[in-house]
């Protein structure tokens, strides 16, 4: 299977004991190798091809308890970032995160707007300047995030929809 790993180092994956899915099913990795910017593994109890086509866009995961728990000060996982407030630069709420995606251009913090669809905004300093995770929000710069679509960038309203919005 081909699986795109979100570890610092993506043969580290297999040193995180089972993988499981969302349902509860869990696998063992039996062989990992690396493969352009994703590791080719083969799971135990996945010995055909048919086997392995069905698992096709599973998502899997690690215990939290097996990763690491020194993370800096400016370090966090993205699970972290799930549910956590959205502030602008006001400090008023906006919204809340609700995923971290990544469709091949960089991550994307992808917040639901009471009212409204989902947004998403560019995962970078100057669009995120802070991330509060043990204060339970994040703050957003809605002029560099491309939320303002007025000159005296007050206006969250003119989110643009497009690529960012989400139905």
């Amino acid at each position: 299977l081909r699986v795109k790993s979100f570890t610092g180092d993506p043969m580290a994956l297999a040193d995180y004991g089972p993988l499981q899915t969302r349902d509860g099913r869990k696998f063992t990795i039996a062989d990992i190798r690396p493969a352009n910017n994703v590791v080719i593994v083969r799971l135990k109890g996945v010995s055909d091809r048919n086997a392995a086509e069905a698992l096709t866009n599973t998502e899997l995961f690690v215990d939290r308890s097996v990763l690491p728990d020194d993370t800096g000060d400016d370090e966090f996982y993205h699970a972290d970032l799930i549910g956590l407030k959205v502030r602008d630069d006001t400090g008023a709420e906006i919204g809340s995160v609700t995923a971290v995606q990544n469709f091949g251009g960089g991550d994307l913090l992808e917040i639901a707007v009471a009212g409204r669809h989902d947004i998403l905004v560019p995962f970078t300093a100057a669009a995120v300047p802070e991330i509060a995770v043990n204060d339970g929000y994040v703050r957003i710069d809605p002029i560099a995030a491309g939320l303002v679509d007025t000159e005296d960038g007050d206006d969250i309203e003119g989110a643009p929809e497009g690529p960012r919005g989400r139905g």
